[in-house]
């Protein structure tokens, strides 16, 4: 049974380095490596994601009103851009001085009471018992309380972590559309998908057009749900606050809302929907189960990823509090230095003492490759097979274990089968995990080290995007899957910038781990593998093979109708295009599809045969052939 390809057609999203699509967030992080006219289009179209400058029909021009080439762009903000992206120090909020509260009591002794005074519309609806109330005349009444009481009194706390990967500075997404306090990871949700989108340089109309409804798929979520005010973070802290709850922060919160405001306001979707977790691995996670339906039919295309808005007091002190992540006074103790370098916090396959937290929203576009072919779809990649696998019995939540050798050992040998020894051994790469934890850099380097040897593989690249952009949770392997996408592109591997020297307990014999950007133009990268190891035993590693291998194997699968193909290809790629220049001049055209017109239920039509949904070109058909016939002989 031959199955179909899930090929990548289109790909996008937003990190600490910028926009994913048509690689500015992949050239921010090898910028010095790139010509200089990549380098001057990459901090151009920075500089106007960060609201620097913005373009006009001919030249950019300063919020005061001064009208600059690109050229000048780039001299005068490169500094500027450059410092507003990747990791650095927390920006979305002041991590020396976050809102809070303290405990206090209030001791007496049998001859001494506790009197205040307050705004009589104040008061507790239940009246403590202990509080005598007297009316004063002004609207206030006198308390007075004669036993040992605890206040909460408003009080400012300090991070110990306070590097972290955002946004871009300036960037603000809910900006782009109109977001109705919608909570910061669901407005990325929004933005990110509506790139990746228009990335294919396809119309969505056409692309539905030649599917059923029900073959589309959208597969997404959120590891931590919404933890911001509008959400659960909102909803859980409200009454401690002295707030009340509204009536979005619930439903807002689900962690399956990501795939629901993609199916309901960028696509008007009536397909499949799914929502998985796993922890660090979760895109990997939802890109499996979008592969599996691919492959085998069921959807022909599928929406894939994650928008985690991870930067908050709350999580980044539950992090801290395991001590997950990159404390202040454990970098200056690395450097020895009073003041921490926040732009270094993120140190893979280093001397390290923790992860940096960030936030990302990342999607791909998967087709089967007979959809692609029809529609002309460029194509920047295929994800034939991710595995994904447990620890067994674990010592800790957060401990390494076995499960990452079965998953990562089946990639390798599912990428031999699809592309040969030879690509494997010569022309791959990894992007690790690379978490930046002392056990991370011992464990996940001894795994490539153990499957290298079995594999008869030598001087393996392996590189870390969290170096650049820190842990973004659920979509971490996304950002490392972009980065991928970006090195097929420019045959460039990234250099681990944010560590001086690999440690030394870390297993170095067949492994590469560069400092500098690697340019593999001599050696064409075929395959990439993504490795990803979240808390609990969630292992994923997934096999991304390069476009050029893609090709390759459509001319041999569609040998008669390839040439044809790449004529409509064309057209397609000059739409991505324009839809970049847009992009990069950011003109992000996000799709929000509020208040348009509902699907008429009435209008449904149902038969034997299947469901006709007003306003959908094709029917649902109803499956015909029962896969269990053979045990379904049954005597009336």
């Amino acid at each position: 049974m031959t199955h179909s390809l899930p090929v990548i057609v289109g790909f996008g999203g937003y990190n600490a380095a910028g926009r994913s699509s048509s690689f500015q967030s992949f050239r921010r992080t090898v910028l010095e490596s790139l010509p200089a006219d990549e380098q001057e289009k990459t901090v151009v179209g920075l500089a106007c994601l960060m609201t620097l400058v913005k373009k006009t029909a001919d030249a950019y021009v300063t919020p005061c009103g001064k009208v600059l080439s690109a050229s000048e762009v780039d001299r005068r903000y490169r500094t500027e851009t450059l410092e507003g992206t990747l990791v650095r120090k927390t920006e979305l909020f002041d991590p020396s001085q976050v809102p809070g509260h303290k405990r206090v009591k209030f001791d007496r002794d049998d001859r001494s009471h506790i009197q205040f005074s307050m705004q009589k519309r104040d008061l507790p609806r239940s009246i403590p018992t202990d509080w005598q109330i007297t009316e004063l005349d002004d609207g206030r009444v006198q308390v007075q309380t004669s036993a040992n009481a605890s206040y909460l009194i408003e009080s400012h706390y300090e991070l110990i972590s306070k590097a972290s990967g955002q946004l871009p500075s300036g960037f603000d997404p809910s900006a782009h559309y109109t977001s109705r306090f919608h909570p910061r990871g669901l407005q990325m949700a929004l933005v990110g998908a509506s790139d990746a989108l228009h990335s294919t340089g396809l119309e969505w109309s056409d692309i539905i057009a030649h599917v059923r409804p029900d073959e589309v798929g959208v597969y997404s979520s959120s590891a931590l749900s919404q933890i911001t005010d509008e959400g659960f973070g909102g909803l859980m802290q409200a009454r401690l606050r002295g707030n009340r709850t509204t009536a979005k922060q619930l439903p807002l919160g689900l962690n399956t809302m990501p795939a629901d405001f993609i199916n309901a306001y960028v696509l008007g979707s009536v397909g499949h929907t799914e929502a998985i977790t796993g922890a660090c691995a979760t895109f990997l996670y939802v890109l499996q189960a979008a592969v599996r339906d691919v492959r085998s039919g069921r959807r022909r295309v599928a929406i894939v990823g994650n928008a985690e808005a991870g930067v908050t007091p709350e999580i980044s002190e539950g992090f801290a509090n395991m001590g997950a992540l990159a404390s202040d006074d454990n970098l200056c103790k690395l450097d020895g230095v009073d003041r921490p370098d926040h732009r270094r916090a993120s140190r893979p396959f280093s001397e390290n003492c923790g992860f940096v937290l960030s936030e990302a929203t990342q999607y791909l576009v998967l087709m089967d490759d007979a959809l692609a072919l029809e529609l002309g779809a460029d194509i920047y990649g295929a994800v034939p097979e991710v595995f994904i696998n447990a620890d067994g019995v674990k010592k800790s939540v957060s401990a390494p274990g076995v499960g990452n050798y079965l998953s990562f050992s089946k990639a390798v040998a599912a990428a031999i089968k699809v592309v040969g020894e030879e690509s494997v051994q010569k022309h791959s790469f990894v992007h690790a995990h690379g978490s930046s934890t002392p056990a991370n850099r011992i464990t996940e380097s001894q795994l490539i080290e153990r499957i290298a040897e079995a594999f008869d593989i030598y001087d393996w690249p392996v590189t870390a995007a969290k170096a650049f952009v820190g842990h973004s949770l659920s979509a971490a392997s996304g950002d490392q899957l972009m980065s991928a996408l970006g090195t097929f592109h420019y045959q460039i591997i990234p250099g681990i910038k944010t560590i001086d020297a690999v440690a030394p307990d870390v297993f170095q014999e067949r492994a590469i781990f560069p400092l500098a950007d690697i340019d593999v133009s001599d050696c064409e990268m075929h395959v990439a593998f993504i490795n990803s190891k979240g808390f609990g035993g969630n292992n994923a590693t997934a096999v991304v093979l390069a476009p050029g291998r893609v090709e390759k194997m459509m001319e041999q699968r569609y040998p008669n109708q390839y040439e044809d193909y790449v004529v409509r290809r064309k057209v397609t790629r000059a739409h991505a295009s324009l839809y970049a220049t847009r992009a990069d001049a950011a003109q992000l055209d996000v799709i929000y599809r509020f208040g348009e017109p509902l699907i008429d239920e009435a209008g449904i039509t149902i038969d034997r045969s299947g469901v006709r949904v007003p306003g959908f070109a094709r029917d649902v058909v109803f499956e015909v052939n029962n896969p269990w016939r053979d045990m379904c002989k049954f005597e009336n």
